[in-house]
């Protein structure tokens, strides 16, 4: 059960559900396109004119079901997607100079209707006797595991955490999503026969070989490890977070107390950067400042987040990199330094005050996780290599996807490639028996 006081649930949803006039208006607009960009747009491939036509005929749970035979996360994918650089990004109004459909939120207006309701669109195929492992507990593994029991097999999902659904939980964004529709996501989707193993670590609490004895291929969807470290003094300092941890904290627990930060600093220039700006930003705290170590120019995060937080009244420091976070027994300022182009310090070294830091610049790989697999698999630092048509590694037994195998992606993303292997490990089973 989460904590219903937990800090997130302070954050509004910046894009509200639809009401039913609303989505029918808005789907009335959608001119239908033949050979539609925006569902080339979708890794996922969901047929939008579809599903779209489907809610303006007054049809939402075909619309869903549309959705979800493509997308086993399009609950959660029409909250939380990039919809800007995908499908509304996309959309032929863009080019008419006229607002685009409003993919995502139609999107939300369908697949909320059957999992808020409860109605189930899919079940479980004829038993084949056949048995799958999925490692992790995120948007890969959960879609794979949702196909391989649409087909018939049984599919177990190893969780070392607390809660199920992985970043979709515990990472995203709030005022995108909160984690009680990731869990509700979680649940709707397991009506079906996914088996879930919680709080189980598979290396540790479970033997690699164990794993392979008890079932014909195993899936890993084990995402990435801990947020990654600077090294620089005073790094241990109470207040000094890792971003994807202290987002972690604000979705599920009370630890955090963003209301008693009076000036927070984000170090990094990607997406969880600037999650965690806003959220602080939305959250009350008055200053929040961004610092990265080259120009706006060369940031990774999306322009129009960063536009957003902008107008929220985040603001950037460019070019500087923290040389020590200050305080004596706790947080209460960065020292910055600015750097050239080729980050080599330039100037004297300035201090920024601070109570709280998040430290946003990536995240760690499984190499560990990787090192026990019998007979090893193939990846470059923790990226595995997996065939781009089926999601199988190196190893005959595996398949991976998501986080684990693209080095960082979307939750469509995951969601596709988990998909993909679930139906490359249903095409080899059919074709030797599982047979290694």
């Amino acid at each position: 059960m989460l904590a219903t006081d937990r800090v997130e649930t302070r954050l509004p949803d910046l894009k509200p559900a639809l009401t039913e006039a609303q989505a029918r208006a808005e789907a009335a607009r959608c001119l239908f396109c033949h050979d539609a960009p925006c569902v080339a747009a979708c890794p996922t491939a969901i047929d939008i004119p579809m599903f779209i036509r489907q809610i303006h005929s007054g049809n939402p749970v075909g619309a869903a079901r549309t959705i979800f035979e493509a997308n086993p996360l399009g609950h959660s994918c029409a909250r939380v997607c990039p919809v800007e650089v995908l499908c509304v990004g996309e959309c032929v109004y863009n080019a008419k100079g006229e607002p685009p459909i409003m993919i995502g939120r139609l999107q939300r207006h369908a697949t909320d209707h059957v999992v808020h309701a409860g109605i189930q669109l899919f079940e479980a195929g004829p038993s084949t006797g056949r048995a799958i492992a999925c490692v992790g507990g995120g948007p890969a593994s959960l879609a794979c595991a949702h196909e391989l029991v649409r087909l018939g097999h049984r599919a177990v999902i190893y969780e070392k955490g607390t809660w199920p659904g992985g970043l979709n939980t515990d990472g995203v964004a709030p005022y995108k999503m909160h984690a009680e529709e990731s869990l509700a996501e979680v649940e709707w989707l397991s009506e079906i026969g996914i088996v879930w193993r919680l709080g189980v670590e598979v290396g540790r609490d479970v033997p690699w070989v164990e794993l392979e004895r008890e079932f014909d291929a195993v899936f890993l969807g084990a995402g990435l490890g801990a947020d990654s470290a600077l090294g620089v003094e005073g790094e241990d300092l109470p207040g000094v977070w890792g971003a994807t941890a202290l987002i972690e904290a604000i979705k599920t627990g009370r630890q955090v107390d963003p209301l008693s930060v009076y000036s927070a600093v984000v170090i990094g220039g990607g997406n969880t950067a600037i999650d965690a700006a806003r959220e602080l930003k939305l959250l009350g705290v008055p200053e929040v400042r961004v610092v990265y170590r080259r120009g706006p120019e060369s940031m990774s995060a999306y322009a129009h987040e960063r536009e957003h937080a902008t107008a929220e009244g985040v603001a950037f420091t460019w070019r500087a990199v923290p040389v020590a976070f200050e305080g004596n027994g706790r947080l209460n300022a960065v020292r910055l330094t600015t750097v050239d182009r080729g980050c080599n310090p330039v100037g004297e070294p300035f201090r920024v005050p601070a109570d709280l830091v998040a430290v946003a610049v990536g995240q760690g790989r499984l190499e560990t996780l990787l090192a026990g697999i019998p007979g090893g698999i193939a990846h470059e630092r923790g990226h595995v290599r997996v065939d781009e048509a089926t999601g199988r590694t190196s190893n005959p037994k595996y398949w991976a996807g998501g986080d684990l195998a693209n080095g960082g992606a979307e939750v469509v993303n995951a969601a596709a490639e988990g998909k993909r292997a679930a139906r490359g490990i249903h095409e080899w089973l059919e074709r030797n028996g599982g047979s290694v």
